[in-house]
């Protein structure tokens, strides 16, 4: 019995990630901003949240405001301006905020070499070369995260394209190359 239910939960585990929605990753800041995050902010949520959102300066203090209890926000006024200033100048009204609501569909057919290669051609290379992303090596979660992030910016890419891209980049260009 107890193999049937390890052998039922291995098989679920892949189901289960399909269905959750895709997080940015937001490289940290480092010094005094990383100093003032990591004191007031990382011990309730990660700073991939900051993605979601395009705010000017004004914006980000009244969000802030808004989602916090007033003592969760009593910040000195120097690491206010601080953490307020990189805010809008990370994730500014300039930017596009990552999509909230992007969840992988199930894909049930998988591109060639040239199929990949002819959309990358469509799709990547109006921005950057081909090039750039053969240098690349990451999971299929960190390819998604690419991929959505490139599609907010205007990449012609739909869902199930972005699947299948996302499918064949993890293997052909994935993190385990020499395994």
């Amino acid at each position: 019995m107890r193999t049937y239910f390890a052998v039922a939960l291995l098989m679920a585990l892949p189901l289960a990630g399909q269905s959750r929605a895709t997080r940015p990753k937001i490289e940290r800041p480092d010094g005094a901003v990383w100093n003032v995050i990591r004191t007031n902010c990382t011990h309730c949520h990660g700073i991939d949240d900051y993605a979601f959102f395009a705010l000017d300066k004004a914006a980000w203090a009244k969000l802030i405001t808004e989602k916090h209890k007033p003592a969760d926000t009593a910040l000195a006024e120097a690491d206010k301006t601080l953490l307020l200033d990189w805010l809008a100048s990370r994730f500014g009204p300039e930017t596009k905020p990552f999509p909230r609501t992007y969840i992988p569909p199930e894909i049930t057919t998988f591109f060639s070499d040239p199929e990949a290669f002819r959309l990358m051609n469509r799709s990547c290379t109006k921005c950057h070369g081909v090039d750039r992303v053969q240098g690349a090596r990451k999971a299929a979660d960190d390819w998604r995260v690419t991929l959505v992030d490139m599609r907010e910016r205007g990449a012609q890419l739909a869902d199930d394209e972005l699947e299948q891209l996302v499918e064949w980049l993890a293997r052909v260009w994935g993190t385990n190359q020499d395994k």
